[in-house]
């Protein structure tokens, strides 16, 4: 019989934001380095496990991508229920999804875990106009605790960097403790940052 044993403890970061802003873009850039033009909408949620390795240092991360659609919103809560940290995404060339992204944060700060981390990225910065910065929500940013990031899923422009450091931002004495035979059959990602340059492994584990 195998002993059990803890390992690490994992910690759950659920993604939120209004239709194709590129949440899903954004996990499959991360996690696989690809990019597909068209994409299956997200039904419900989907998670993936990945230990992001900042200076040899893991720190496993379950990362929830929830449906951005409106007949889903009423299910969101399920999926941010115990988590410690929330990426909240916009797309830069659609106004309306920076209007629903900080409804998303508001909802956040009343309803999910009163500690938790709240990050605002800003997506498909590669169609962001080169003279238009980001003023307006680097002040909102900052008047709400959040941490922001500008990304581009197209290009992977800052994606692996926001992951990497969103974890480094979790409070490490949260989260779920995994035990060894957690670890059965289960896939997950390593990301490793060392000197600006990436390395990523898909793994299979025991």
């Amino acid at each position: 019989m195998t002993s059990k044993f803890l390992t690490e403890v994992q910690q759950k970061v659920v993604v939120l934001g209004d239709f194709s802003v590129g949440k899903s873009s954004l996990i499959l850039r991360v996690s696989k380095n690809e990019f597909l033009e068209e994409q299956e909408s997200t039904i419900g949620a989907a998670f993936i496990n990945f230990s992001v390795n900042v200076d040899n240092k893991p720190n496993q991360i379950q990362i929830w991508d929830t449906a951005g659609q409106e007949k889903f919103r009423s299910l969101t809560p399920i999926y941010y229920r115990g988590a410690i940290g929330a990426i909240v995404v916009y797309d830069v060339s659609r106004e309306y999804s920076f209007q629903t992204a900080k409804e998303w944060v508001e909802e956040l700060k009343e309803k999910a875990n009163p500690k938790l981390i709240i990050a605002l990225c800003a997506n498909k910065i590669d169609l962001l106009e080169e003279k238009k910065k980001l003023l307006k929500e680097k002040e909102y940013a900052d008047e709400n605790g959040l941490l922001i990031y500008e990304t581009s899923a197209k290009t992977g422009k800052g994606v692996t960097e926001m992951f990497v450091d969103f974890s480094k931002n979790l409070p490490k004495d949260q989260g779920r403790e995994i035990f060894n035979d957690d670890f059965f059959e289960e896939e997950f990602f390593n990301i490793e940052l060392h000197n600006g340059e990436k390395k990523t492994e898909k793994t299979i584990c025991c």
